[in-house]
């Protein structure tokens, strides 16, 4: 019935990855595989050095193989959190650098784009990143280029937002091997209701109640605009209502209205989570991050944070730490 040349899938993943995202891509790939009745897709699952590596959610996986023993590979994605590394940066990256010169695309999904761009494997390619990392994505890697998009597919780099987006890619790759009816009917098995492709952008939370960017009204939509574009040099409230052609009091209005809150508690409020981004996903001091998010010194950045998120910035950050210690630490699952 379905005559179509087989498709070799390695999934990377390092200590901590997302669970859902590896499941988000395979599930759909074992289902139209089943469906048609023929394997098309194949997968195997990878680790630097071959070794037991435990998920976020404190479940074990034992890898079919060690990054090294690959010798080819249709497609490769790395999934992990912003923070993961490579053991032995240099082998590591020789080896996918060797991969890619052979043909491979190279992938990451949702915190798995940090670690193939520390690799320089993304520069000169437009990767997706998830709302919760640009913060500190854009810091860390100010030469790349981004989109919002939940996917992008940018020659033979791919890159996926998150682990819905991981799901939207896995469909967009049944939908090349086998045309769209399967493609339809596997997001059916699964109750996937709409199906998103390259050139759909990812939904933010807006600090409201049930409501995301795009149902927000124009003028308040442009403000939420021009506040995401100076977190590290902050505008007067005065200039950005002028700009999206309203009075102060009437953005104050539509902002209350819309989002529950002032436009300058709103404006704090993005400010605060690209600084709790950074705090949690790099390796700037607290000083460093109160520069990057505009104040000229730590001593506001902690008096706003503690009011937005019930805790210092130093303390939230040695909480973190303690917590990631303990699960490097702690013995795989059985």
């Amino acid at each position: 019935m379905y005559a179509h040349e087989k498709k070799d899938i390695g999934f990377l993943i390092f200590p901590g990855f997302p669970m859902a995202c590896l499941t988000s891509m395979i599930e759909p790939l074992r289902a139209a595989n089943e469906i048609v009745g023929y394997e098309v897709f194949r997968w195997s699952l990878v680790s630097e050095d071959g070794g037991r590596t435990e998920a976020s959610a404190r479940v074990s996986f034992e890898p079919d193989k060690s990054l090294c023993e690959i010798d080819k590979v249709d497609q490769i994605y790395l999934l992990s959190d912003p923070s993961s590394n490579f053991k032995s940066s240099k082998r590591s990256h020789g080896h996918l650098r060797k991969l890619a010169k052979h043909g491979a695309i190279l992938g990451a999904v949702s915190g798995g784009v940090f670690p193939l761009a520390r690799s320089g494997l993304l520069t000169g390619y437009i990767t997706s990143v998830h709302w919760c990392y640009e913060g500190a994505f854009g810091e860390e890697f100010p030469e790349l280029k981004t989109s919002k998009d939940v996917i992008t597919i940018d020659s033979y780099r791919i890159t996926a937002s998150g682990a819905a987006a991981a799901f939207d890619l896995s469909l967009h790759m049944i939908e090349e091997a086998f045309g769209a009816d399967v493609a339809t009917e596997v997001a059916c098995w699964f109750q996937h209701p709409l199906v998103r492709g390259q050139g759909v952008s990812q939904q933010k939370p807006t600090f409201a109640n049930e409501s995301t960017n795009d149902m927000l009204p124009s003028s308040v939509r442009d403000a939420v605009t021009m506040f995401s574009n100076h977190l590290d040099d902050p505008l007067n409230i005065s200039d950005v209502a002028r700009e999206v052609g309203v009075s102060v009091r009437q953005l104050e209005r539509l902002f209350q209205k819309t989002t529950g809150r002032t436009p300058l508690i709103y404006y704090r409020s993005l400010r605060m989570h690209k600084a709790r981004q950074l705090l949690l996903y790099s390796t700037y001091s607290i000083s460093q991050i109160a520069a990057a998010v505009g104040y000229s010194s730590s001593f506001t950045l902690n008096k706003n944070y503690l009011e937005v998120f019930g805790i210092l910035p130093r303390e939230e950050r040695k909480k973190v730490n303690m917590f990631r210690v303990s699960q490097e630490h702690s013995g795989p699952t059985s």
